[in-house]
């Protein structure tokens, strides 16, 4: 139990202020959050969006390949254009915030002729099925990018959402109840001490 003092009301003061600051630059950092994770959020979108689109059309362009070229064809070309791909994780920062970002040092979409075998002896649908097979790689590496921020930035709006609402709906309303109830008992001990004050004057003047 707390004791009802000028000294401890004006330290709870002083606390509840802090408090005050304390949400309202979490609000801040929470709102910065938010919008990061909009900013973020619609390329994630489309990417994904994109990245549907594309598959469809390689996978009927691929059909079309393995009618006109067999699958024995198509696949000395698989292994002729196989190459490996060098992928980065780092880790970035964002309001403080660190998350873990995938960097490619060279792009999937090739051409044609970086594919290592002779283009000219396959057919338009072969090539439009390796180029869109090349342009999902490259959107997938993009969304295990987006995915990790994505991931990090809507757990933290999380957690600065409930230190928030910790503090907008315990701390600060228990301090403002003791900071009540101690300015109403000094209130009323001001009250007495003037009424005594009082009585003691009027005797004295009679």
């Amino acid at each position: 139990m707390i004791q009802h003092t000028r000294t401890n009301l004006l330290l709870l003061k002083e606390k509840s202020r802090s408090v005050e600051d304390s949400m309202g630059i979490l609000k801040a950092r929470r709102q910065a959050l938010i919008q990061e994770f909009l900013n973020t959020a619609m390329p994630f979108i489309r990417s994904r969006d994109e990245i549907r689109n594309i598959y469809g059309k390689a996978i009927e362009e691929l059909s079309l390949s393995l009618g006109y070229e067999g699958k024995d064809n198509i696949e000395s070309i698989t292994f002729a254009a196989k190459r490996d791909m060098s992928v980065e994780i780092t880790e970035r920062s964002i309001w403080g915030l660190r998350y873990r970002d995938v960097v490619t040092h060279e792009t999937a979409v090739r051409m044609p002729d970086e594919r290592g075998y002779d283009y000219f002896s396959t057919t338009p649908h072969l090539e439009e099925c390796i180029n869109g097979f090349e342009r999902i790689l490259e959107s997938m590496l993009e969304l295990a990018a987006f995915e990790s921020k994505l991931k990090r930035l809507g757990d933290e709006i999380l957690k600065t959402t409930r230190k928030i609402r910790v503090l907008e709906e315990r701390v600060l309303p228990d301090l403002k109840n003791k900071i009540k109830a101690i300015s109403q008992y000094l209130g009323e001990r001001e009250r007495e001490s003037y009424y005594r004050l009082k009585v003691f004057k009027n005797r004295n003047s009679g």
